[in-house]
């Protein structure tokens, strides 16, 4: 219904048909990630731009937003060299693990903690292609990895 609503709009805001280029940022994530307590983790996010990777202007940005109350905070932006927060609770606890080029905006936790339960969402530009979606991550950080765990 979306896509039909927007080209119904192109159509009326474009009545000669004149072509337009709409882009679209796509980020992808791989949603759902578990990790036990004090262990590093890697949340990964890789994304596709309809236009040639500029790495001079494309920007990453991460942030996380608690599973209890809290305000959403800055974890991690990247333009043109990986920035780490100075402050707050993720001081130096983020690192880069992306490659622009490679299209990966992937980044590590290290010695993750309870309090880093919550949702890390992962937004990528690429000028002009700046809109899409962003891509989501939610993290558990649990006590033992229940993998190891054999049923008999």
């Amino acid at each position: 219904m979306g896509n039909i609503l927007a080209n119904i709009i192109l159509v009326y805001l474009n009545p000669l048909n004149l072509v337009l280029q709409v882009t679209g940022m796509r980020v992808y994530t791989s949603g759902d990630v578990e990790a036990v307590n004090g262990t590093d983790v890697r949340l990964r996010c890789t994304f596709d731009s309809q236009v040639p990777i500029n790495p001079h202007t494309l920007t990453i940005s991460w942030s996380f937003k608690p599973l209890t109350k809290g305000r959403e905070e800055s974890v991690f932006y990247y333009h043109n060299k990986p920035y780490p927060p100075l402050e707050g609770m993720f001081r130096k606890r983020i690192s880069w693990a992306g490659d622009v080029m490679g299209r990966d905006a992937s980044i590590i936790i290290k010695e993750v903690k309870f309090t880093y339960n919550g949702t890390y969402t992962c937004q990528v530009k690429n000028p002009p292609d700046v809109h899409g979606a962003l891509g989501e991550i939610r993290l558990l950080v649990v006590t033992t990895d229940m993998r190891s765990f054999v049923l008999s």
